[in-house]
C-alpha cells in the first residue's frame, strides 16, 4: 500500500504486535480473509513492524483468542445474525467479547485492547448489544456503493483521507436500521455513516458503521474489499447472473467500472483499516514511552 501514511517509531528496538483474526466464514469461500491477510502484510512492512498474527474458526470449530493480542479483527461471514442467537459458538464469541470489554473498563490495564468488527460481526455485535434493529432486507445490497459520513463520522480518524461520501464494497441480506440513540449514548457509542440517501424510496436508511467505545468499531461494509477480489467474485457465472437479473446488465458493467476507479473501493481498502491499525498501533507506543 504505497499510499498508506507510515508510522515513524521512536521505539528503541521493534516491538512485536499480534493480531488476532475472528473468521466468520464458517469455512465458506471467500475473499474477505486474503485481503486482512494482504493489508496486515502491507502494512506491517510499510511501518517497518514485526507484525504477526493468528487466525480462529470461530463458526465452525468455536475458536476464539485470548487475551495476549494486541489487535482484533473480527470478519463478515455467510448467513443470518439472527438465527444464531443461542448458539453454542455464539457463547463462546460474546464470552470472549466480555473477557475483552473487562480487560478494557479495567483502569489498571493501560494497554487497551483494539477490535475493529466487519458485516456479519458488525450485526452480531448491534444485536447483541440491542442498539439497532437487525432485520432481513426485501432484496440483497451487493455492489459498490456510496457511503455518507454523519458529523461524528467526519471526526473519526478510521476515515482520515476519505471523501464524503466516499465508496465501499455493500454484500448483505440483513441490514441494521432504527438505531436507538438512547441506549447509543449511555453506551457512549456513535454512528459515524449511513448509507445512500435515496429519498424516492420510503425505507430507513442503514447505519453503515459504528464507534461502539473508544476500543472499539465497526462497519456494515467491507473496507477489506480489493478490486481484485471484487472483479473475480462479479466475474463468476453465479455473480454476474445474480446481478444481471436483479439490477441489469447496465449495472454489473458499471461495478467492473467502479473497479477501476483508484478514487472508489481502492482508495478505502487502503484507508480504512490502515488508518485502524495505525491509531492501535499508536495507543500501544504511546504507553510504551
Amino acid at each position: 500500500l504505497k499510499k498508506m501514511v507510515c508510522l515513524y517509531m521512536n521505539w528503541t528496538e521493534k516491538k512485536s504486535i499480534r493480531i488476532a483474526i475472528l473468521d466468520m466464514y464458517e469455512g465458506f469461500a471467500n475473499q474477505g480473509m486474503r485481503c486482512i491477510r494482504e493489508i496486515l502484510n502491507q502494512f506491517g512492512e510499510a511501518n517497518h513492524l514485526d507484525l504477526t498474527w493468528d487466525e480462529f474458526e470461530v463458526r465452525l470449530e468455536k475458536q476464539v483468542p485470548d487475551l495476549s493480542y494486541d489487535i482484533y479483527i473480527s470478519t463478515g461471514g455467510p448467513g443470518s445474525p439472527l438465527e444464531s442467537e443461542g448458539n453454542e459458538w455464539e457463547k463462546v464469541y460474546f464470552n470472549w467479547l466480555d473477557k475483552v470489554e473487562h480487560w478494557n473498563n479495567n483502569e489498571g490495564n493501560v494497554q487497551k485492547k483494539q477490535v475493529f468488527f466487519i458485516c456479519h460481526s458488525f450485526q452480531l455485535i448491534c444485536r447483541h448489544y440491542h442498539i439497532a434493529k437487525v432485520g432481513k432486507r426485501k432484496s440483497t445490497a451487493f455492489g459498490i456503493f456510496p457511503m455518507h459520513l454523519l458529523i461524528d463520522g467526519k471526526d473519526e480518524l478510521i476515515f482520515d483521507g476519505l471523501k464524503d461520501p466516499f465508496y465501499a464494497v455493500d454484500s448483505r441480506d440483513y441490514q441494521v436500521t432504527e438505531p436507538n440513540h438512547n441506549k447509543l449514548h449511555q453506551m457512549g457509542a456513535s454512528i459515524l455513516a449511513i448509507e445512500k440517501e435515496r429519498p424516492h424510496i420510503p425505507l430507513e436508511r442503514a447505519v453503515m458503521a459504528i464507534r461502539f467505545n473508544e476500543n472499539m468499531i465497526g462497519t456494515q461494509f467491507h473496507p477489506e474489499a480489493d478490486a481484485i477480489g471484487m472483479s473475480l467474485h462479479l466475474q463468476t457465472e453465479e455473480k454476474k447472473k445474480t446481478v444481471v437479473e436483479n439490477y441489469g446488465l447496465e449495472k454489473w458493467q458499471s461495478m467492473i467500472e467502479h473497479l477501476n476507479d483508484p478514487e472508489k473501493i481502492m482508495w478505502t481498502y487502503t484507508h480504512i483499516l490502515p488508518n485502524f491499525l495505525l491509531r492501535a498501533v499508536d495507543n500501544l507506543q504511546l504507553v510504551e514511552v
